[in-house]
């Protein structure tokens, strides 16, 4: 089992358990490549691995960035299924044609700003994200959570008492741009920056940063999608996969990690 925690990939490779029962049909070939957002780590993680202890199912889970992971599926890697962190990504290989079958929306998840456990910089308050010298870390631009977050701000900026400047204030105060959401709430944790925002699954799944309150009505909620990319070895497996995220036991495995079920 190895963790790559600054942003690149997480591999996890689960043998066959022999003898494991359960309902779930075992796919033919040495095992699943699951392609999943780095925001989904943990819980695509556990996922798996209760897929695996029922059906006798190994798997190999990669993670990085949305947008890495499909750009490697165009390029021909062959992923059995892909979970991303938005809608965008999986429906931009639905209409280049590099999907089995269609997009399928598993899972929600809101928000969420982090401030290490100390809270260093005094931020009592998402306004407070503008104030001159901040150090705050953010993720590249063609990465999901950039877009939320922007939707996010601009929510923030709308609200009565939002300081008018508070937009760009944000943007001068990003001090690094890193490859996915789990190297930016790495930065956090170490102490290296002051604030990111990020998914509340992220916050829930870290024991050194807390959070700060974001007001009702500014709130963003992501929606999380996933394909059977046409480059799977093992298509059936992968829409088997999928099905299980979508199933009263794959959503109670999510929602231990902070997701909500789509609408």
């Amino acid at each position: 089992m190895t963790f790559g925690r600054g942003g690149a990939t997480l591999a996890i490779v689960a043998t066959v358990l022999a003898g494991c029962a359960g309902s779930v049909e075992p796919s033919p070939g040495p095992g699943l490549t699951i392609f999943a957002a780095a925001s989904l780590r943990d819980a695509v993680g556990a996922v798996a691995e209760e897929y695996r202890l029922r059906g006798g199912v190994s798997y190999l889970l990669s993670t990085d960035a949305s947008s890495t992971l499909r750009t490697q599926i165009e390029q021909g890697a062959r992923a059995d299924v892909f979970l991303s962190a938005d809608t965008k990504h999986p429906e931009a290989l639905v209409a280049a044609g590099l999907v089995d079958g269609r997009s399928v929306p598993f899972a929600r998840v809101r928000l969420a700003i982090v401030v290490p456990t100390d809270n260093p910089a005094g931020i009592a308050s998402p306004f407070d994200l503008g104030w001159p010298g901040l150090k705050i870390v953010a993720a590249g631009e063609s990465v999901p959570i950039t877009g939320y977050a922007t939707t996010l701000l601009g929510n923030l900026a709308a609200l009565p008492g939002a300081p008018p400047d508070l937009e760009a204030a944000y943007e001068a105060n990003v001090v690094s741009r890193e490859d996915n959401v789990r190297a930016a709430l790495a930065k956090v944790e170490l102490g290296e920056a002051d604030a990111a925002i990020v998914y509340a699954s992220d916050a829930v799944a870290s024991s050194a940063v807390r959070t700060i309150e974001i007001p009702a009505e500014a709130t963003v909620v992501a929606t999380y999608a996933g394909v059977v990319p046409t480059t799977a070895n093992d298509r059936r497996g992968g829409h088997g996969f999928l099905d299980f995220l979508a199933v009263a036991d794959g959503q109670a495995i999510l929602r231990r990690f902070g997701f909500e079920s789509p609408p």
